[in-house]
């Protein structure tokens, strides 16, 4: 009897790095080897030998390779579908990738390897800022292209617990549907299933070969990174209202008028002033330092900081924002 060949599996480390600069979310990206203009996360083999854990792992080709130490690292999900950038047949090495969520401060990324740089995450996920309006493209690329491709399905999706024309509507806040900024995955993958990002085309999805063009939805990414990203930026919008995962990315003492904006710039919504203060003040997340920054622009603003023992007072401190719509 003929032995069955097994496809070689290797253990891939991809980091969706997130930091703050001038109020705008950016992760650190790496351009591809050999050539390739494809832009993606960082990522790194996992080394059994040298490793003990892959958290190790994730840390030390980090700073080995883009020059940065992490400061606070969360495992997101284990990304080894086929199909996604392979075709069935293949013999290469199949990558298993664990996809992390890390965050660093300003002051921690000034050194960077050649190749690395930090962008904004809304090169790549334009339809989810909405700090200043709900995003033009939703209307006018979007929503007409996944109505046609939800209503070419009339036979009720049994794998699935929603319908096309379902998941349209949640996803997308459509007819009366509140837009959860939390689901960033999941309107990924629904645009990724109807054939409206360059990654469906790229890996063969039939829905993206039928079309004759394809809308520019943001900038894509090599392999599943602009997937893992989207895990990440859905994950970290959730934290943020249980966990005081913002002071991650905020300097040691910073103004309330920082504190919104980074809140607002991972989020995707605008928050009321006021009401943020409110919000802030009745958690008790921050303490003042008493004193003043000059370096706002306008009149003195007053410094705070985070104050840890919130973290033993109750177990969830988190600013459980709502955004103004």
């Amino acid at each position: 009897m003929s032995e069955k060949l097994l496809t070689p599996i290797e253990i891939g480390l991809t980091a969706a790095i997130v930091a703050i600069e001038g109020n705008e979310p950016v992760i650190l990206t790496a351009s591809a080897g050999g050539g390739g203009k494809l832009a993606g996360l960082p990522f790194g083999p996992f080394d059994a030998v040298r490793h003990r854990t892959f958290e190790i792992g994730l840390r030390a080709w980090v700073e080995e390779q883009a020059g940065l130490r992490l400061g606070y690292v969360e495992q997101l999900y284990t990304f080894g579908d086929r199909g996604r950038h392979t075709q069935p047949g293949d013999t290469d090495v199949h990558v298993a990738s664990i996809g992390y969520l890390a965050l660093t401060r300003p002051a921690d990324n000034t050194a960077r390897a050649p190749g690395a740089t930090f962008e904004p995450w809304y090169r790549f996920f334009p339809w989810e800022d909405w700090r200043e309006a709900r995003p033009e493209m939703i209307e006018r690329d979007i929503l007409a292209e996944l109505t046609r491709w939800a209503d070419e399905s009339e036979r009720p999706e049994t794998a699935r617990a929603l319908g096309r024309k379902d998941r349209v509507r949640l996803y997308f806040g459509t007819e009366g549907a509140h837009w959860d900024e939390e689901r960033v995955l999941d309107r990924y993958e629904l645009l990724y299933e109807a054939g409206l990002i360059e990654e469906a085309q790229r890996d063969g999805r039939p829905a993206a070969l039928a079309r004759k063009s394809i809308p520019r939805l943001g900038v894509s990414m090599r392999f599943d990174h602009r997937r893992i990203l989207a895990t990440a930026m859905g994950r970290l919008r959730a934290k943020l209202k249980y966990r005081p995962v913002v002071f991650e990315l905020l300097p040691g003492e910073f103004t309330l008028t920082e504190l919104q904006r980074t809140v607002e710039a991972i989020s995707g919504r605008h928050l009321h002033k006021q009401n943020f203060r409110r919000l802030v003040e009745a958690g008790a997340l921050v303490e003042p330092t008493g004193v003043m920054s000059t370096q706002t622009g306008g009149r003195p603003a007053a410094l705070f900081r985070f104050r840890r023992e919130v973290l033993q007072e109750r177990p969830a401190p988190g600013l459980r924002v709502r955004g103004r719509r």
